[in-house]
């Protein structure tokens, strides 16, 4: 489990590319045979990443929580950007199709991650909140979610939202979660820009060519920054920072969400002329 603790937007402003790199990046999530971790102090989210090829993987609470279990006091949501995946459930088994999501909430004791198949194994995204209830476990393809269509040709946006845990969808304590796709032609999310003083955010970027790449931008709205980001990169978005990307080409991400307010709708725009 690594350690990111949180930074105040006075001191981000001085940072040079490679500790920008540092503290917001994570360039590393799918390893053989592995399940990563990143804490990350900013409502303390925990963005993960599993690669199960040969052996089923288990999810176990790090020395950093303090907890018997990884889910005594926390929730996860699970998104599969691979082949077929298997996630046992304190013995009940769920299959996961590319882009399908489990909800796992508080309480559950057991996690274990696999292939169907391991010559196309799964790829498994997740990230995990804290939770003070217990909502019941849940499984949702992306076809099931509530879904907006945002942007247009002709600004470079328009893609399909898919909200998969929040308040009109799958329930959760403060967790949300979904994925956007973009129309063919657009490269651009979220712009106009906004900020939510709430809650943190963090992307997985992902579908993308080995040699495409998503730039990132972050910071204040009149101290912004960018990240360049390559396939299956995930950034964390502290709270005070607007969140955007135009990539090379096409490209998908995950967005995750913790803090106070649970609802979608939370945000305070950036006008176009207040970026700088």
């Amino acid at each position: 489990m690594e350690i990111r603790h949180s930074t105040n937007p006075a001191d981000a402003k001085h940072y040079d590319t490679a500790r920008l790199r540092q503290q917001y990046l994570i360039e590393s999530l799918f390893e053989a045979d592995q399940v990563k971790m990143v804490y990350a102090h900013d409502d303390r989210l925990i963005i993960g990443g599993a690669l199960p090829i040969k052996e089923s993987l288990t999810i176990e609470a790090a020395d950093v929580l303090k907890t018997e279990y990884f889910l005594e006091r926390r929730e996860i949501g699970f998104i599969n950007i691979g082949g077929e995946a298997v996630i046992d459930v304190d013995g009940e088994r769920y299959t996961l199709g590319k882009l399908d999501t489990l909800y796992v909430g508080k309480g559950a004791r057991e996690l274990k991650l696999s292939s169907g198949n391991a010559s196309e194994p799964a790829k498994i995204y997740f990230t995990s909140a804290l939770a003070h209830a217990t909502y019941p476990t849940r499984k949702v393809s992306v076809q099931e979610a509530n879904t907006l269509n945002l942007g247009s040709l002709e600004s470079s946006n328009e893609r399909t939202i898919h909200q998969i845990i929040h308040e009109n969808g799958v329930q959760s304590c403060q967790l949300m979660l979904g994925v956007t796709l973009f129309k063919p032609g657009s490269v651009w999310n979220t712009m106009p820009a906004h900020v939510h003083d709430r809650r943190m955010e963090a992307y997985l970027y992902f579908d993308m060519n080995a040699d495409a790449r998503v730039f990132h931008f972050m910071g204040e709205a009149n101290e912004t920054r960018h990240l360049v980001v390559a396939n299956e990169q995930a950034i964390i978005s502290p709270a005070w920072s607007i969140h955007s990307g135009a990539g090379t080409s096409s490209y998908a991400f995950i967005w995750a969400m913790a803090g106070e307010n649970y609802t979608f709708k939370d945000m305070d725009v950036v006008p176009m002329d207040a970026l700088k």
